[in-house]
């Protein structure tokens, strides 16, 4: 309908000039439907936030049953809420000693704010280390140790103290020393074109933070939740933060956030001053229950394994001599092509097709391939034939 294509473009508030701008009526699965009735493979799934599919029934299911109950009643921390107890004795059941008190709040990188604060009280230290190229959100504390100027110098100034190394970079660590409250890391640097920590360095990483005191943090807001064929990703590693942050797929496709730690640092957030971090919508019980339906599904269909499976599959079929590199774990992947001309051709291509990518804002030379989890063999298959197609620059063969 033209006056929501109107309304859209009058009374929205943009993000960028030129918006994809689907008008999506429908979706199931990895299936996106617009009004006219077109189908598109979805290979984003919310930017890493539908990991189980659109609508799986379980989780609707969910959240049906939870709008019968009640929906917002105080902020959080106030009353025993079963949805949100009950989700954080699940999740917490998935992660190792230490890890083992949730604090829900309303979106990554409102659980980067947090993060930074309980570091900052834990250590009583203000100085900050985070990776060149990293992306940890848009409000001021997270855009402060996000590596991208180009998304930074508006904004400025920002938090002063902040200190940025080298992904990957051994020979920078000497630059956590006892000042550092936290130094934040993606295990795998999602915004920077997939970009994987190497063993060596999260262990050293994690080595010198414990050497000076300082906190590690992981942010695991895109990489959670089976994304690389692992519940989280420090498990490749067998790494473990001191703070683990949490968004994306945290909430089952509805708006949350959380960030984790021992009971005893959790605790400093309860006095001196009381209400050390509070969120009002934070714990809100329909994402609780949508999101704690989202990660049984994920357990009991062994979403993590499929993502290793399927993600393996597409590296195997995206051979192509403009193809420089499908990097990446589990279905967390980018696909090189060297050229960001190409990867906008590339990208618009296969949406006349039917099958949905998307780009990277910190690397403009790759495009994600991110689908739901549930994605099959058959749709990985023809999403292939369409890229390749795509690169080619011809249409698909039926």
């Amino acid at each position: 309908m033209d006056h929501i294509r109107h309304a859209f473009e009058e009374h929205l508030a943009g993000t960028s000039p030129h918006p994809i701008g689907l008008d999506i009526v429908h979706a199931e699965g990895c299936v996106l439907t617009d009004r006219s009735g077109v189908q598109y493979l979805d290979l984003v799934a919310g930017l890493a936030v539908n990991n189980v599919g659109h609508r799986h029934p379980k989780v609707i299911a969910a959240i049906k049953d939870q709008c019968d109950r009640y929906l917002h009643v105080i902020p959080y921390g106030e009353f025993i809420q079963e949805p949100q107890v009950r989700y954080a004795r699940l999740l917490t059941s998935l992660l190792p000693d230490g890890l083992d008190r949730v604090f829900f709040v309303n979106s990554g990188t409102e659980a980067i704010e947090a993060a930074l604060k309980l570091a900052k009280r834990v250590t009583g230290r203000t100085a900050m280390v985070a990776c060149h190229k990293s992306y940890h959100g848009s409000t001021h504390g997270s855009l402060s140790i996000t590596g991208n100027e180009v998304k930074k110098y508006r904004n400025r100034p920002l938090l002063p103290d902040v200190h940025f190394i080298t992904f990957n970079d051994l020979n920078e660590l000497d630059r956590i020393d006892e000042r550092v409250a936290c130094v934040v890391v993606e295990p795998i640097q999602g915004d920077a074109g997939v970009r994987a920590a190497s063993r060596e360095w999260l262990h050293a990483t994690r080595a010198k933070c414990t050497d000076t005191g300082a906190m590690l943090v992981f942010d695991e807001v895109q990489t959670g939740f089976g994304r690389t064929g692992r519940n989280f990703a420090f498990e490749h590693h067998g790494v473990l933060p001191d703070i683990l942050v949490l968004g994306k797929a945290l909430g089952g496709g509805l708006p949350m956030g959380a960030f984790v730690a021992s009971k005893e640092h959790m605790s400093l957030l309860t006095h001196d001053p009381v209400l050390g971090h509070i969120t009002t919508f934070g714990g809100h019980p329909l994402p609780c229950v949508s999101g704690a339906a989202a990660l049984e599904v994920m357990i009991a269909e062994a979403l993590p394994r499929n993502a290793q499976d399927m993600g393996a599959l597409f590296k195997e079929l995206l051979v192509h001599p403009d193809v420089r590199e499908v990097r990446g774990e589990g279905l967390m992947l980018a696909v090189e092509l060297g050229d960001p001309c190409r990867v906008q051709e590339v990208v618009h291509a296969c949406l006349a097709q039917g099958v949905l990518g998307f780009w990277f804002l910190s690397c403009p030379t790759a495009f994600r391939i991110a689908p739901p989890l549930t994605i099959n063999e058959e749709q990985v298959r023809r999403a292939s034939q369409v890229i390749l197609a795509a690169i080619d620059g011809s249409p698909p063969r039926s």
